[in-house]
Parts: C-alpha cells; sequence; structure tokens
C-alpha cells in the first residue's frame, strides 16, 4: 500500500505539472509569440527525439547495468525543475517575440535529456514491483489518478494563463508563474518517491517482480507490434499540439482560455472514469482486445473533431480521447512487458516509450503542422485546414489499428501467447 501510494502520488503531481504546462504552452508560442504551426509542433518534437535518445542510448543503459530506477526518477525531476525556472529567465532575455519563442524550443531539449531520466525509471519500475498480471490494474488505477491530476492542472493553466481574465493572453507564461508553478511540483514530487524501493531485479526485499526470464520473447513480434503502436500513437497525438490552438480561433470554435480548460478537462473526465474500470475490463476480457477497443475509440473521436462544429460533439470527441488514451496505454504496456524479457527491460522499455513519447511532438511536425499550414497557403480558411490536418490523423491511426490485426495473427501462428 505504502508503494502505490508513493507512485500514485507522484502521477498525481506529474499529471497535474503537464496539463498545467503544456495545454496552454502551444498556445503561447502561437498566438502570443508569433510561431508558425508547424514551428510551434517543435516545441514537443525537437526536445522528445533528444529525450528518447538519452532513454535509448545512456539511460537505459544506465539503468539495467546498475538497476537503478528510483535514483533516476528523482534526479531527473530535480534537474528538470530548475531547468524550468532557468528556461523562463532566459526566454526573457530574448530581444524579439519570435526570438524568445525560439529559446523555450531550445532550453526543453536540455531539459528533456534530464527528464528522460524520469520516463525511463518509471516504465521499468513498474514491471519491477507489480507481477505481470498486475501491470495493467495498477497502470489503469495510475492513468485514473493522473487524470485527476491533469484536470486540476488544466483548470490551474486556465486561470493562471491570462489571470482569470483580467490580464493579457499569456500572462501567466510571460511572468513566470506558470514555468514556477510546474517546477514547483517537479521538486515537490520527489518526496511521494522516497515511500518507493529502488526497483531493479534480483535485488532482495525490494518488492521487485519475480518474473526476470526472457522465455517467449520474440523480436519479430515485439517489433510488429512497435510498428503497429508508433502508427496509433502518431496518427492519435499528431494533433495534441494543434488542437487547442484550433478551439481557440475566431472564426472558429473562440473559446476563452478558462472554457478551453473544461473542454479539455472532458478528456480528462475520460482519463479518470476509463482508468477506474480499466482493471476490472482487462480480467473480463484480452488485454489485445481492449487495445483495440482504445485505438477504434481514437480514430472515432478524431473523424469527429473533423466533421462536426458543435461545441456538443467536440466534447464527445474530448471525452472519446481520454477513455482510448487509457485503454491503449494500459493494454499496450501490459503487452509489452509480456513481450520485452527482464534483463532487458530498461533498453527495450525505452523503444516502446520511443512510440509514445515521439509522437507528441514529431506527429505534429511531419502530419498536423504542415498540412494545416498548406491548406492556409492554399487559401482554406484556418477552421477548415486545421479539420483536415484531424481526418489525415484519422486515417494513420486506423492503419495502426489495421496493424495489430496483422500482429495478433502472426501471434496466433507462432504461439505467442500471454
Amino acid at each position: 500500500m505504502k508503494i502505490f501510494l508513493g507512485i500514485s502520488s507522484f502521477q498525481l503531481l506529474a499529471m497535474f505539472r503537464r496539463g498545467l504546462f503544456y495545454t496552454y504552452l502551444t498556445i503561447y508560442l502561437r498566438h502570443f509569440l508569433g510561431l508558425s504551426v508547424t514551428a510551434t509542433t517543435l516545441f514537443a518534437t525537437l526536445p522528445m527525439i533528444l529525450n528518447v535518445a538519452a532513454q535509448r542510448y545512456v539511460w537505459g543503459i544506465f539503468s539495467d547495468r546498475y538497476q537503478k530506477r528510483r535514483s533516476l526518477i528523482i534526479w531527473g525531476e530535480i534537474l528538470g525543475g530548475a531547468g524550468t525556472i532557468i528556461l523562463w529567465y532566459a526566454h526573457r532575455l530574448a530581444s524579439t517575440k519570435l526570438l524568445s519563442g525560439w529559446v523555450i524550443i531550445a532550453g526543453l531539449c536540455i531539459i528533456e535529456i534530464f527528464w528522460s531520466m524520469s520516463n525511463i525509471g518509471w516504465s521499468a519500475l513498474i514491471s519491477d514491483l507489480y507481477q505481470q498480471q498486475d501491470r495493467g490494474r495498477i497502470m489503469g488505477k495510475l492513468e485514473s489518478i493522473g487524470g485527476m491530476g491533469r484536470m486540476a492542472g488544466v483548470l490551474a493553466g486556465g486561470l493562471f494563463y491570462d489571470r482569470m481574465g483580467t490580464a493579457f493572453a499569456g500572462w501567466g507564461f510571460y511572468h513566470g508563474i506558470l514555468f514556477f508553478i510546474s517546477a514547483g511540483a517537479m521538486f515537490l514530487s520527489v518526496l511521494p518517491m522516497l515511500m518507493v524501493p529502488e526497483g531493479g531485479i534480483d535485488r532482495k526485499n525490494n518488492g521487485a517482480a519475480s518474473d526476470t526470464g526472457d522465455s517467449g520473447y520474440s523480436p519479430a513480434i515485439f517489433m510488429m507490434f512497435i510498428a503497429a503502436m508508433t502508427l496509433i500513437h502518431f496518427g492519435r497525438n499528431s494533433v495534441a499540439v494543434t488542437m487547442a490552438q484550433y478551439l481557440i480561433l475566431d472564426p472558429g470554435p473562440h473559446l476563452s482560455s478558462l472554457v478551453l480548460s473544461h473542454v479539455v478537462n472532458l478528456r480528462s473526465l475520460g482519463i479518470v472514469l476509463a482508468g477506474l474500470v480499466t482493471g476490472i475490463l482487462l480480467n473480463m476480457m484480452e488485454k489485445r482486445i481492449l487495445l483495440a477497443a482504445g485505438s477504434f475509440a481514437a480514430i472515432v473521436s478524431l473523424l469527429i473533431l473533423g466533421i462536426a462544429d458543435s461545441m456538443a460533439w467536440i466534447c464527445t470527441s474530448s471525452f472519446l480521447m481520454g477513455v482510448s488514451e487509457v485503454f491503449i496505454l494500459a493494454a499496450s504496456y501490459e503487452l509489452a512487458s509480456s513481450y520485452i524479457p527482464a534483463f532487458k527491460r530498461a533498453r527495450l522499455f525505452s523503444i516502446f516509450n520511443a512510440t509514445l513519447f515521439l509522437s507528441w511532438g514529431t506527429a505534429g511536425t511531419l502530419i498536423a503542422g504542415p498540412i494545416t499550414d498548406f491548406m492556409i497557403y492554399l487559401g482554406k480558411t484556418q477552421a477548415h485546414a486545421y479539420k483536415i490536418s484531424f481526418l489525415a490523423a484519422s486515417i494513420i491511426t486506423a492503419s495502426g489499428f489495421g496493424l495489430l490485426f496483422l500482429l495478433f495473427s502472426m501471434e496466433k501462428k507462432n504461439k505467442v501467447l500471454f
């Protein structure tokens, strides 16, 4: 119970600061600092490339060699928090607004190298501490708790972005309050991790899971799984950076920052509710079915966003995005942990993590951003341009959905079932 309290408290704080910071940073870069749609996606793309590279070639190797998990998380959060404070000062020193935007992007590249310590430590730690049959249920609970933190963060961000409507849009970033709160959450998140054991395998009395063999590992099946998850994540997350930009457009949905926080929090509500039932669903159905169901819900949510105009449908789409996210993350994590042998846990989880982390920015840079900018160049309205990018995202997600069935067929043929 003490261990779960520690990791769940960490998850709550982590999702709080992500909801607070990243939901509105894209709007700040686009509408206050004046970057193009494609350029705004780079604040996630370039840092995440470095994050993934550091996980794969530095921290994953280090973690597997020395079996350090908690230590990586703690130092990652401390260094990330310090870097966030420095980043605010640095971006205010820039001579122009455009240069300030590029300073933020460059600074996040450095910070993500340290945050990657936390990312890989977290993924490996859950598999260390919990048995195979419990991991999906635990991930569902953690996503639900994280969703609550995200709701609080998004609401706080909406309030502070323009000082509850009493200041200019972007006030919270320009004057640093959103940077400081985010950094404070990172420092505070270190405390609950002190309740959690170091993790690692072949250690005594630390709660590490005992499944340390590598029987059943199939590189071909694992890489097919990675390909499917790449398409699914790149499709559904290609709009992660641009969706908030679309929702405040005039003409268009034209939402205020506070109303935007409510719409975004419907996604958080979907995360919370889905997280509460994920464990039950995993007991009732095979994890592969839940992964397919989550992927299908993601496709539907993107189609709605690309076709519908009414607020009711936009809210429905946001809620479905949250539900699909939990189902996909919990089921895919459990499936990945069944594919990955214990002694390669951190290194192979870094590859699995890459399918998600790269999708937050790279997909926007390669898909949503260029499509939107090109449609605007062709003379389409901004709202129409964004909608076309949402439809393109649904097609890419659907291709990953189809690849899942090829994967499951391959497993049956090779009799690799967990």
